[in-house]
């Protein structure tokens, strides 16, 4: 029992420095566009990018046993809120319905 707990474990810890690891490649892709941006929408997306930088530490912190999934849930979740948060108050990067 203990044994097929720490393989889920092991298992688990993996998947969490893949998903870091792609969190990382996303940012560096889409960090060096930042320059060509005005003022204010190179400050939404650097921020943008912030937090997927924060998430992909929480994941590093879950996989080193530092959280437990319970609390990079929540970190998740807080995450997607405040993406959410600066995507609509990016006005370009609304949806036109017409």
């Amino acid at each position: 029992m203990v044994g097929n707990l720490l393989g889920v474990r092991r298992l688990s810890a993996r998947r969490a420095v893949k998903a870091a690891r792609m969190l990382d490649k996303v940012v560096d892709t889409q960090l060096p566009l930042l320059a060509s941006f005005d003022e204010g929408r190179r400050r939404r997306s650097a921020d943008y990018l912030a937090e997927l930088v924060k998430l992909a530490h929480d994941y590093r912190y879950y996989a080193n046993g530092w959280i437990d999934a319970e609390e990079l849930e929540r970190r998740g979740k807080s995450a997607m809120s405040e993406l959410t948060r600066l995507r609509g108050e990016d006005s370009s990067a609304r949806v036109i319905t017409e």
